[in-house]
Order: C-alpha cells, then structure tokens, then sequence
C-alpha cells in the first residue's frame, strides 16, 4: 500500500508550508498531497480552506486575496515564518525526488473552470502534461472530466463522500482512473474499496489501528497527516 502524506506533513508541522512538504518528502513513502485554490489575481496557490483565517495571521478569503497580499501572511509558527506555497513551487519541489504529487482542485467555486484549466496550463509549463508521477484528484466530477479533456494524459482521480458506482459508467464524468473514499465511508462500506477494479484513495488515516484495516481491506493509497506512523503501522 502506497503512503501519501496529507497536506504535507500535516500532522506535525504547518500545513502545506515549504517544511510540512520538505520534511514528508525526506521519509521513504509514497508521494505528497496539497490542495489547490486560485488568488484574486489568478495564481494556483496550495490552500486548503476558503479562508486563510485557520492557517495563517490575516483574514480573508483566499479568492478575495492577491498573491502579493497573500505572501505578507504568516503561514508557520511564531518561531519560523512561512509563506504560502504557489503550485509552481511545489512542482518544482516534488520533481526528481522520486516521489508522487496529488494535487486537488478545490470545489465547487465560481472560477473552478479557470481554475482547472490554470492547473493544467501550470503543469504544461513544466513540462509535465503527462507525466506518471502527477495526478490530479477532486470531489468535482465535473472538474475530472475537464482534467480529463486538458491533460488526457494525467491521472485523475474521482473523491466522493456518497458514493455511487454507476458513475464511473457514464463518460460524462470524465472516466477517472481512480476513486477516493473517506476512511468512514470505507468502515460502512468496506466492499466500495476496489470498486470497479480502480485504485482506492483512501483518506484521512491519522490512528495506526486504522491504517492497518486499511491494508488489510486492499486500499491502494493511504492519505495521512502522519506519514511516519503509517510507515510503522503497516510495513
């Protein structure tokens, strides 16, 4: 089973900040995961939240702040000040580590059409239209189907908290090659996991207990704010 640390290293160091990521990436797991949101001036910013009032010193929502403003922000501790991470960052972070880059597009939104089509533009920027160590992955199935359609060449992966399998028999919805189930849905519904014979994405798996059924019950990939006590728990 793959280990794909959540946010970065979340679970002990700030969110989706350049040490979260920097740290992650230095354990032998799989890959990382960061969310994607756009600024007010049209940046692919990696920000989880509507509003940069739990992750930072300001307020605001992200949409409503440019870059510019967004960088004067504090997203550490008092003690090490951190910036907010712009996807181009991230990509160039990740790229020859060897490691994999899950990279959701936040939803629904007014711009999440611009949105997708950015994060496609940043990627082919780089050069990584279809490159095997990226995907992109969302609750939005319209959002996967646009990815689809921008970079048919990236994997994509189809997040659902209700979940329903005649989706993925509809090309409409993008044809995802993955799907993604919360570890709740899973407990309820361990037969989801699988489904379709796609790879399960399976979040957010932070107790060691958990992450063990999880392996057990064939999950592909593992998302966790804990990647060191996944590398523990289910070697």
């Amino acid at each position: 089973m793959k280990i794909v640390a959540h946010r970065g290293f979340a679970g002990l160091y700030p969110e989706m900040t350049r040490t979260a990521f920097e740290r992650a990436l230095e354990l032998p797991i799989h890959g990382v995961e960061c969310d994607v949101r756009l600024t007010r001036d049209g940046h692919v910013v990696c920000h989880h939240d509507l509003t940069v009032d739990r992750t930072s010193d300001g307020h605001g929502r992200v949409k409503d702040l440019t870059l510019a403003q967004l960088k004067e922000l504090n997203f550490g501790t008092s003690t090490k000040r951190e910036e907010i991470m712009l996807l181009d960052d991230l990509l160039d972070l990740v790229e020859g580590t060897g490691k994999h880059l899950y990279i959701e597009t936040k939803h629904p939104g007014s711009r999440g059409r611009i949105l997708d089509e950015q994060v496609a533009l940043r990627l082919r920027y780089h050069g990584l239209e279809n490159a095997d160590w990226v995907h992109v992955i969302s609750f939005s199935l319209l959002s996967v189907a646009r990815i689809r359609k921008l970079l048919p060449g990236i994997d994509r992966f189809a997040l659902r908290r209700d979940w329903y399998r005649f989706l993925f028999a509809d090309p409409r919805w993008g044809k995802p090659t993955g799907m993604g189930l919360s570890l709740l849905r899973a407990r309820l519904h361990p037969k989801l996991i699988g489904v379709r014979k796609l790879p399960t994405y399976l979040w957010t798996v932070d107790n060691p207990e958990d992450m063990v059924w999880v392996q057990e019950h064939g999950a592909d990939i593992l998302a966790t704010n804990r990647p060191d006590l996944a590398l523990d728990a289910v070697r």
